[in-house]
Parts: C-alpha cells; structure tokens; sequence
C-alpha cells in the first residue's frame, strides 16, 4: 500500500504546493488547543438538555470531526499512499471502529484518563503515520509495525480523546445511550465528509505531477505538526492538567 519514495528533486511547482502544505498545516495548528475543545454554546446546549435529542446530538457531532485537526491530519496521513478505494475504506473502517469503540464504552462505563495525556497519544498517531509513509520504520529501526493494527490501536485513542471531552460535561442520564449513538453516528457522518474533501483534493494533487517529488516534504511537514500537537498536550499537562 505504501509507495516507494525516494530522494526528490523539488521543482518550483513542488516548492510552492509543499510550502502552501506547511502554511496550511501550521494554520490549522494555530487552534490546535481546540481540537478536541467543545465550544461555549455546545456545552450549554448539552448541560442543559434532557431526554432524546438525536439531530442536535448528530450536529454535534459531525461538527466535532470536521474541526477536529489532529483527526483530520491522521486521516490525510492513513490515505496518503492508498490509490484504490478498497483500501481506503479498510482502513477508514478500523479507524471508525476503534474510535466509535472507546467513545461510547469510555462514556457509559466512565472510564476516565487525562485528556492531555490521551490527546498527545492522539498527536503521536499524526508524527507515527508520516514517519510509516516515509517508510522509516523499516529504514531507520528495521521493524515494519502491521499498517492496519496501528490504525484501529490508534483508533482507539481518537475515541477516547472525544471521551474525555465529553466527561468534562454534565450529561443527562435520561436518553444518554441514545445520545450518544446519534453523537457517534454524527462523527461518522463528519469523517465522511471531511474524507470526501480530503480525497479529491489529493486526488488533484496526484494528477498535478508534482506530488512524487513533494512527498517526503509533505510528510516531514505531517510529522512536524504532529510534534507540534503533542507539545501543545503535554504544556498543557504540565502546566494544567497534571
């Protein structure tokens, strides 16, 4: 599924495309610390309601995931050397999978852990999916970890993350299972969107010519930002959370 990379000779088209990726990426890390955030209207809609409430909870959701920047930057690593939709599929599916596990065990059974220790494993999911599609693994330590365990492990983690989020909140007993259910399905329904952008933009990319020569600099940019994500996690533990 990985593509083989080899050293690039950045053409100026290259440059600009790989430069525009950083800016974007260094962009969205600006707000990094919201990621996983829930927004002062959210939180009081949540705190303040009762009984089933299935499309607010959807809502929610979806908007979690398509602002949810340290997702969003894994899924672009998962799917950055998958061509057929097969694949991409498989792969989104474990992902779906394992974070739909641990969002809903880890709310109804009150599993709790510290969110900035979770959301900088979450940043770790970022730098260890650039550093597999640079094929470092096998070139630096010489061990291949399974590409699709990772994921659903991985997986894991993004759910629990939403967990933690959503334990800060007081949440309503009555009509909570089917809450969260719908909230569920609302992330789902928000990765499907965010992928579907995700996907014909590296789609164009793939057809410019320049994204051979750029891939290794795209993914540094990756790995960099996942860096970036974990240190922006582990201030905050230190510094609040500990």
């Amino acid at each position: 599924m990985r593509s083989a990379i080899h050293p690039p000779t950045f053409s100026p088209g290259a440059r600009r495309i790989a430069l525009l990726l950083v800016a974007l990426i260094f962009a969205l890390l600006s707000q990094a610390a919201l990621a996983h955030g829930v927004d002062e209207n959210d939180k009081a809609f949540i705190e303040g309601a009762s009984g089933v409430n299935i499309i607010p909870y959807m809502y929610l959701g979806a908007k979690h995931m398509v602002t949810g920047y340290d997702h969003l930057l894994f899924l672009a690593g998962v799917i950055f050397f998958l061509y057929r939709m097969k694949d991409v599929g498989a792969y989104v599916t474990l992902f779906a999978i394992g974070h739909s596990t641990t969002l809903l065990l880890g709310v109804m059974l009150d599993i709790r852990a510290n969110p900035y220790l979770i959301d900088a494993i979450i940043g770790l999911s970022v730098v260890y999916k650039a550093v597999d599609n640079l094929d470092g693994f096998r070139s630096w330590f010489g061990i291949s970890p399974n590409p699709k365990a990772a994921v659903l492990i991985f997986g894991f983690f993004h759910g629990f993350g939403l967990a933690t989020k959503l334990q800060e909140l007081t949440l309503a007993k009555d009509g909570m299972i089917y809450n969260l259910i719908s909230f569920n399905v609302g992330v789902e329904l928000g990765q499907f969107m965010a992928l579907a952008i995700i996907l014909l933009l590296m789609n164009l990319w793939r057809m410019s010519g320049n994204f051979q020569r750029s891939a290794i600099f795209a993914n540094a940019a990756l790995m960099t930002a996942g860096f970036v994500l974990v240190g922006f996690q582990l201030a905050g533990y230190f510094t609040q959370g500990a």
